[in-house]
């Protein structure tokens, strides 16, 4: 993995995915151009919707990802610092493809304004998007596949991803997108178009606390699980600890549709840098 690769990719993540880039300097040296390979090439799939113009354009974006994971993609693959930089990771650590292609899977989503079906859904998405980022993250700290790691990456993913939708919530809603499950809206007497409208209301502030709740659940369970999890994993589960007080924030929001505050840099550095003391002992030495 060139230098010149590392430093675009850590780079990338400095600007776009400061919580996971913070995180991340908690690894090893000799892991770190891994780990920023891997979220660098999350946060190209995760805004492919911000460069395109329409989804079928998005599609082609994703499928050269697709493509370029299994040689297939044209031109000189390399000369894109991310996929160069993630194909030598992928290689140097034997990450398993096939949690790349369900995460592209995953992303087509993104693209449209289709709306999420169930939590049982939702739960799946982050899984395959969140979650796969940190069991990914997992086999480059420690190398290990243990049912612990999988358990504990499954609840820690969806508890940030559903925090980390309800943050963006203002943001998805402007464009027409609704990441709330229709079965918690129809709980509330609610539509997808009432979640898009602009408009709230204490339906569609319950039907968010839902979403809340289903995180603080993930996180208790993911929490609980980290104590089968070899030490080595810390980085990969650091962004977990931003979730409680995300939440806390979030219930205080009386206007959903407002830009979410999420604290300063500096604030958000020292909460992580504070649970990377507090969790260690949660976890296997």
């Amino acid at each position: 993995m060139s230098q010149t690769d590392t430093d675009h990719c850590a780079a990338l993540v400095r600007g776009l995915d400061r919580d996971r880039y913070v995180s991340d300097l908690y690894a090893p040296a000799d892991r770190r151009p891994a780990l920023f390979a891997l979220h660098a090439f999350n946060v190209e799939v995760s805004r492919v919707r911000e460069a395109i113009t329409n989804p079928l354009a998005g599609e082609v974006r994703l499928q050269w990802w697709s493509e370029a994971l299994i040689g297939g993609a044209r031109g000189d693959v390399r000369a894109n610092p991310v996929a160069a930089a993630l194909l030598d990771a992928i290689e140097a650590y034997s990450l398993p493809r096939d949690a790349f292609f369900a995460l592209l899977d995953a992303r087509v989503f993104d693209l449209y304004d289709d709306a999420m079906p169930s939590v049982n859904d939702l739960e799946g998405y982050a899984g395959e998007t969140s979650s796969a980022l940190i069991r990914l993250a997992t086999l480059v700290l420690s190398g290990t596949a243990d049912r612990a790691s999988a358990e504990a990456a499954g609840h820690a993913g969806v508890a940030y991803a559903v925090t980390g939708l309800l943050r963006a919530f203002p943001h998805h809603s402007r464009r027409g997108q609704c990441y709330v499950p229709l079965d918690i809206l129809k709980a509330h007497g609610l539509s997808r178009e009432d979640a898009v409208s602009g408009r709230t209301s204490p339906a569609l502030r319950a039907a968010l606390g839902d979403l809340g709740v289903l995180a603080r659940k993930h996180y208790e369970l993911a929490l609980a699980a980290l104590g089968g999890v070899d030490v080595a994993n810390l980085p990969a589960f650091l962004p977990l600890a931003l979730v409680p007080g995300d939440l806390d924030r979030l219930s205080r929001r009386t206007d959903p549709f407002q830009p979410f505050a999420a604290g300063s840099p500096l604030g958000r550095f020292w909460r992580l840098w504070r649970a990377s003391r507090k969790l260690r002992p949660a976890f296997r030495a």
